[in-house]
């Protein structure tokens, strides 16, 4: 038996008028997903406990089978586990994003004008880290580069309980209401505000700007957190297995679960992302282990950018590109196997930022056939009578791997 997990980051929605009333996941053409939730079981699974802030870290640890109340320590330590930055016990890291920051009157007035400075390559925004680390950097502040617009920032023997937002819950938004906040924050906001004095007049960002791209011009902290304790899930399921995926602490996740990370060429966490290379990478990698974990990012990346367009195109590349080629492959190549489909969270194009909704999933066993009562795969799953529900989505791996609720 293989298992694969098909992850569409933030797939799930809510009705849009400007679809006539229908969800992005209903309105996309997806025959493969469709066919999946007709022929197997479809349920609803709540990602996000009561009392956690709703993301992506969150809801892939209760995916893979982990209790966040027991193994949850932050999104940033995430990321430096899947960058190779091996902290310390002391060492507090933190989400570093390059965002677009419109001045206008004092800081507090300022705009989050971008989240991902026009999704910004990772060439050009390692080169404004190693600025910033250069400029900022001390023998207890350290920057490192990531991928795109994210990167990180290790605090050594730094504090944790700042109460910090995601640039990405407020697009468009004045920052002075959601600046860090707490003990530790005056490190932070220097940090932060001395950023946009080294940035401003880069020359990447006079590049960016002459040719009508959105400057990098400041960094915002967030995400912070000390380095997890994590049992391999080789130990819990008796699977091996590897991860793939283009998001630093999706791939973080899965160091400290023990997987082989692969890392795909072209994989942009975009909606230019390399879908066939994923897939096949995902089909290679089941020839040496039993389990694939793909996480595929789009879909979240058009909800953050409010656009409906994007978000329905990366829900059916993710079907026709990723969910048909790779399983018929892997039935001609292995013979019998297991699917789970589902997104992480979802990430409604009103709000431009994830909630704590109930998303709908499927499980496929090619060895066997049924009717699951669903015409399609799409929210109305979650709003159905009597369909197959977990409170705790941690609980849903156990149910995946041994059919047992």
């Amino acid at each position: 038996m293989k298992y694969i997990v098909i992850i569409g980051d933030g797939m799930a929605d809510r009705p849009l008028e400007e679809l006539g009333g229908l969800t992005p996941l209903q309105k996309a053409y997806t025959p493969n997903m469709d066919a999946l939730a007709k022929n197997g079981l479809a349920g609803k699974v709540k990602t996000i406990p009561d009392g956690f802030q709703p993301g992506s870290d969150v809801a892939n640890l209760c995916i893979l089978g982990y209790d966040p109340a027991q193994y949850y320590s932050g999104r940033a330590p995430l990321e430096a586990a899947s960058m190779g930055v091996e902290l310390l016990d002391n060492d507090v890291a933190y989400r570093c994003n390059i965002v677009t920051i419109k001045e206008d009157g004092d800081w507090d007035r300022f705009i989050m004008a971008d989240y991902s400075a026009g999704h910004i390559t990772s060439k050009e925004a390692g080169e404004l880290i190693r600025t910033v680390d250069e400029e900022l950097g001390n023998e207890n502040i350290s920057f490192y580069s990531g991928t795109g617009y994210r990167h990180l920032m290790v605090w050594q023997d730094g504090i944790e309980n700042v109460d910090c937002t995601p640039p990405h819950d407020i697009t468009g938004k004045e920052i002075g209401k959601y600046l860090p906040n707490g003990n530790g924050k005056e490190v932070l906001l220097r940090l932060m505000k001395e950023s946009l004095e080294v940035l401003r007049g880069h020359d990447i960002n006079k590049r960016r700007i002459k040719s009508g791209r959105n400057p990098g011009n400041c960094i915002w902290l967030w995400g912070q957190g000390k380095k997890p304790s994590m049992p391999p899930f080789r130990d819990r399921y008796g699977l091996s297995g590897a991860l793939i995926s283009a998001v630093d602490l999706t791939k973080g996740l899965g160091v400290y679960a023990g997987f082989k990370i692969i890392n795909v060429p072209g994989a942009t966490g975009y909606i230019d992302t390399n879908y066939s290379g994923k897939s096949d990478a995902a089909l290679e990698s089941l020839g040496d282990g039993d389990f694939v974990y793909l996480h595929i990012e789009a879909p979240d990346e058009a909800g953050h950018n409010g656009n409906v367009e994007d978000k329905i195109r990366a829900i059916e590349d993710i079907d026709s590109r990723v969910i048909g080629p790779l399983l018929r492959k892997v039935e001609e190549r292995f013979g019998r196997f297991r699917v789970l489909i589902m997104p992480d969270h979802a990430t409604p194009i009103s709000l431009r930022t994830h909630t704590d909704d109930f998303v709908p999933f499927i499980i496929y066993d090619s060895g066997k056939s049924g009717q699951s009562g669903f015409d399609g795969y799409n929210e109305i799953i979650c709003g159905a009578e009597n369909v197959i529900t977990f409170e705790k989505a941690h609980k849903l791996m156990d149910f995946f791997i041994y059919g047992q609720q």
